[in-house]
C-alpha cells in the first residue's frame, strides 16, 4: 500500500468531529456554561464508544467460540473483561461531581435518560439478557429500534457456547441447541449436568467456562458500580427523562448473565 502523507494523527483519528461533539447546553444559560457539564458530556460519550468497541468484541468472540477456536476465544473475551473494568474505572471520575455540580445543569437533560442508550441494550441482547419490551422505546422508524429487533432475533454469546459444547461431543438436546433465541437465557438441568462433567474432565474447555464467568461477574461489577453512583447522585429522586432512577436500577442488580455457570459451581 502506497504511504499517503495526506493522513495525519487528527484526520485519520477525525479529531476536528471527535472534539466538536460536546456542546454543554448550560452554556447558553445564565450564569453559564457549569464546569461539570463538560465532564457528565465526555464520560457518557466514552461509555457509548466502549459500548461499540463491545458489541465489535463480542461478535467476534461467538464467531471464534461456535468456531471452537479456544485461543481466539479466551482472547477477546479476556479483551472484553478488561474493556468492563475500564469501564467501572471511568465511574470513579463520574463520582468526583458532587449532587450540587450535577443539580446546577441537570435540568437541560429534558428527557434525555442512560436507560436510551440503545448499544447498551445491544450489549444486553447479544449476552442473552433479552426483553422485547425494552423495544417500546425506541420510534419503529429510528435505526436504534432496527437494530435492537436485529439483535433480539439474533443467537447470543451464551448459543454459540452451546454449539461449542455440542461440537466437542457433550451432546447439547436439540431443543435447548434450537431454542427461541429472543428469549432470555433460563437455566437448564441438562446443560449444568454437562457443565459438570466439563469441570471434571476436560480443563481445556473449563478456560472458556471460566472466561465467561469472569464477564458475567464484570457485567454485575458495572452494573452495581453505576447504581452506587446514581444513588450517590441523585439519591431517591426520579431519574433522568422521568425514569424511576434508583429504585429501577436496583432489579438489576445480581442478575446472572449465564445462570448455569453459576448452578454448577455448587455440584462441584
Amino acid at each position: 500500500m502506497a504511504f499517503d502523507p495526506a493522513v495525519t494523527y487528527s484526520s485519520y483519528l477525525k479529531l476536528d468531529q471527535l472534539l466538536s461533539a460536546q456542546e454543554p447546553r448550560s452554556q447558553d444559560g445564565p450564569g453559564g456554561p457549569e464546569h461539570d457539564e463538560m465532564l457528565f458530556i465526555i464520560i457518557h460519550q466514552v461509555f457509548e464508544l466502549w459500548f461499540k468497541q463491545l458489541l465489535h468484541e463480542l461478535d467476534y468472540a461467538c464467531i471464534q467460540i461456535r468456531d471452537s477456536k479456544m485461543g481466539g476465544a479466551l482472547h477477546v473475551l479476556k479483551r472484553v473483561r478488561n474493556i468492563v473494568k475500564v469501564m467501572v474505572s471511568q465511574i470513579d471520575v463520574l463520582e468526583t461531581m458532587t449532587p450540587r455540580e450535577f443539580s446546577a445543569f441537570r435540568d437541560r437533560l429534558d428527557k434525555a435518560s442512560g436507560l436510551q442508550s440503545f448499544q447498551f441494550r445491544e450489549v444486553e441482547f447479544v449476552l442473552g439478557l433479552k426483553k422485547a419490551s425494552l423495544l417500546k422505546r425506541y420510534q419503529q422508524d429510528s435505526e436504534a429500534y432496527k437494530k435492537l429487533v436485529n439483535r433480539l432475533k439474533s443467537p447470543t454469546l451464551w448459543d454459540a457456547f452451546l454449539v461449542f459444547l455440542d461440537q466437542r461431543g457433550y451432546e447439547v438436546p436439540t431443543k435447548i441447541l434450537n431454542r427461541d433465541v429472543s428469549e432470555p437465557i433460563e437455566s437448564s438441568e441438562a446443560v449444568v449436568k454437562i457443565l459438570e462433567k466439563v469441570y471434571r474432565t476436560d480443563v481445556e474447555a473449563v478456560q472458556l467456562c471460566e472466561s465467561l464467568t469472569d464477564l458475567d461477574e464484570g457485567i454485575q461489577e458495572w452494573r452495581y458500580r453505576h447504581v452506587k453512583m446514581v444513588q450517590r447522585t441523585i439519591g431517591t429522586k426520579m431519574g433522568t427523562g422521568g425514569s424511576e432512577g434508583v429504585p429501577y436500577l436496583l432489579t438489576t442488580l445480581n442478575q446472572n448473565v449465564f445462570p448455569d455457570l453459576w448452578v454448577v459451581r455448587s455440584r462441584l
